[in-house]
């Protein structure tokens, strides 16, 4: 174990049984090695800063049914709701004023957001605060749509990828959703010109260490500027509700593996952790994270953009918290900047 720690830490590359290896033999002293190390890689280009983005929830309706999420379409129970542009100005005018220099835009896949109307979006954040970052999150589109975006001045776009294998791709998404189609996505995205973000859920059903191996290789021949890794946290309204949920430990551990393969790459300590443990945002920087999204959406409809049960949105995790957030990272020994906090790694 400790060898491959070390060969990971020098090369940033594991071969798939290796990386398949370190997951199925993981135990206490493998993760403080590698803590240890991810926070040494972390600081050496990024210091002790950690960046926040303020993220906008602006609709919660999808057409697509993916298995294990809160917002799918066959979700009946689901209370929708979509934001006005005029009212997602006005997230983005709180949040310029708390600090934030970076907003991200999440949605479900809502037809009524046409891509124009996203384009016109992005046109009026952008040229009311040109010091600010913008990032999408708004799913599978064609290229000449992200390209738009991009035009529009759209920096960023996260699109998680959510499993490296398509059998198991198949086992949490309908039919009409593929591995492939997703693929294409990120790389479309990377080739005009994106930040781009991919990610996955640790312990969705069925994953095993086989198909963690296959993301960590995915992920490090893509090369992407951003990672999203969380637990999955069952949805008591999705096919998936009786599933067990990922684990703390197991997506520190993950953490702490990415940024040793891309050291300059942004990884977010993401909401699902901390909304497993109180203090699992802090465990995030710790094992490698630098990157928090507090909530910038209405008080009001934040518990309706319900991706899994229990979703943290209040302390800490509310963008207008921002004072609690610098605080607790303070503690930790970090430091909450104000900035738009790009990558450090550059498009091929």
């Amino acid at each position: 174990m400790t060898e491959l720690i070390h060969k990971l830490e020098r090369e940033h590359s594991l071969e798939v049984e290796e990386y398949r290896y370190l997951l199925e033999n993981r135990n206490d002293n493998a993760a403080h090695l590698l803590a240890e190390k991810a926070v040494k890689a972390r600081v050496q280009y990024y210091g002790h800063d950690v960046y926040v983005r303020g993220l906008v929830e602006f609709t919660n309706f999808c057409r697509n049914n993916c298995y294990y999420c809160g917002i799918r379409a066959g979700n009946k129970n689901a209370e929708r709701y979509r934001l006005t542009e005029d009212e997602i100005l006005t997230c983005c005018d709180l949040g310029y004023g708390i600090g934030y220099r970076t907003f991200v835009l999440q949605g479900g896949e809502d037809p009524i957001y046409t891509p124009k109307r996203i384009e016109s979006l992005v046109h009026r954040i952008k040229e009311k605060y040109p010091d600010c970052a913008v990032t999408l999150s708004v799913g599978e589109h064609p290229k000449d749509v992200y390209r738009s975006w991009f035009s529009a001045g759209a920096d960023r776009y996260l699109l998680r990828h959510e499993t490296a294998d398509a059998e198991h791709y198949a086992r949490l998404h309908p039919d009409d959703l593929t591995l492939d189609k997703r693929k294409r996505c990120l790389y479309d995205l990377k080739d005009i010109g994106y930040q781009v973000g991919c990610g996955f859920m640790v312990g969705s059903p069925w994953q095993t260490a086989e198909h963690l191996a296959k993301d960590l290789k995915f992920i490090e021949e893509f090369r992407p500027h951003m990672v999203g890794i969380g637990p999955f946290i069952p949805h008591k309204d999705t096919p998936f509700k009786g599933m067990a949920a990922g684990t703390l430990e197991e997506t520190l551990f993950l953490l702490s593996i990415v940024r040793l393969m891309l050291p300059e790459v942004l990884l977010p300590a993401t909401t699902a952790l901390g909304s497993i443990k109180e203090n699992g945002r802090e465990l995030g920087v710790l094992s490698g994270a630098n990157v928090c999204m507090p909530n910038l959406s209405p008080k009001d409809v934040r518990s309706k953009y319900l991706l899994y049960n229990n979703k943290l949105s209040s302390g800490a995790e509310a963008a207008e918290d921002f004072e609690l957030l610098k605080a607790r990272m303070k503690n930790i020994g970090y430091d909450v900047v104000v900035a738009r906090g790009d990558s450090k790694i550059k498009n091929n």
